[in-house]
């Protein structure tokens, strides 16, 4: 999961080599941290963040089998 959440990423961003994602697991929660380069936070959030939510649906979608719910942080 965390390499889709990279691969996602780093086709939409100018700088590639920046693109990080951290997982932090909680309880019945996993927090994918999308860190990119500063100038590409709103390539990755998109028009009304309209990308981000896509993100989010693709990796929601893609954990149903790991009964634990997913999420997708955008850190700045």
């Amino acid at each position: 999961m965390e390499q889709l959440v990279s691969v996602i990423a780093k086709a939409l961003v100018d700088h590639p080599d920046d693109v990080r994602v951290e997982v932090v697991e909680k309880d019945h929660l996993i927090v994918y941290e999308l860190s990119v380069h500063p100038d590409d936070v709103g390539k990755v959030i998109g028009k009304q963040g309209r990308i981000a939510k896509a993100l989010r649906t693709v990796v929601t979608s893609a954990a149903v089998k790991m009964d634990k719910r997913v999420t997708v942080d955008i850190m700045s």
